[in-house]
């Protein structure tokens, strides 16, 4: 081969060089650049499994200690309705002036005494104090009561039954439906029941002594016993 032959040669071998070599080049030449960018992003931090658990958990366990907190207070509202519903079935086993109004005061002080006795247990697991006196509203209606006689005892006492009871129901329907606590979710299913009867009893007296009483429909049928 002659010198300027060999010569020529030289470049066009490094031309194919290129040319064969330049699309290796540059298919590196990506993820060259991502391995850079990412190592200069700074370190973000990625939620595992363990750590997303955790997090419900806690969410879980708040949730949980509201509602005990919720159970706690409607066990000692409940004793202290309890215990007024006792105090003034006394009064209308007494006083009342009809043969009905007194037998339903006597019943409620028997269904009443047994539900606060079944609570009570309950109240005292889950460290809570139950009162022992009646607050002043319960108080003043039973000063009340205490003041008046005859026909103008059986209206008030009716009355205010009315009333109480249908907030009663209403309240131990709620509770029912949200405590997480087996065996306080029984108690109160079954309290359900009997304040239900009680609610169906009083209306019945009231609308024969002419007392406004909520619309048939309005109230709801007694829980499930669980």
């Amino acid at each position: 081969m002659k010198p300027d032959t060999a010569y020529n040669l030289i470049p066009r071998t490094l031309v194919l060089a290129a040319v064969f070599f330049a699309p290796t080049i540059l298919l590196a030449q990506p993820d060259l650049m991502a391995q850079g960018a990412s190592q200069t992003q700074p370190n973000q931090p990625q939620q595992t499994p363990a750590s997303a658990t955790a997090i419900q958990d806690s969410a879980t366990n708040a949730g949980d200690v509201g509602q005990t907190m919720k159970d706690k207070i409607f066990l000692r509202k409940a004793a202290q309705g309890g215990m007024a519903e006792v105090k003034l079935g006394q009064l209308a086993a007494q006083k009342g002036s009809g043969d009905d109004v007194r037998a339903f005061g006597q019943k409620m002080v028997d269904d009443h005494t047994k539900l606060n006795n079944e609570m009570a247990p309950i109240a005292d697991s889950m460290g809570v104090r139950l009162p022992k006196d009646l607050n002043k509203e319960d108080q003043a209606e039973y000063d009340k009561l205490n003041s008046l006689s005859g026909n103008n005892f059986d209206m008030e006492y009716l009355s205010f039954m009315v009333k109480d009871h249908h907030k009663d129901l209403r309240e131990f329907r709620q509770e029912a439906a949200s405590t997480i606590d087996p065996t306080l979710q029984t108690a109160v299913a079954n309290a359900t029941k009997v304040i239900h009867e009680h609610t169906m009893m009083v209306d019945k007296l009231a609308r024969e002594k002419g007392i406004p009483v909520p619309q048939p429909g309005s109230v709801p049928p007694p829980a499930p016993t669980l």
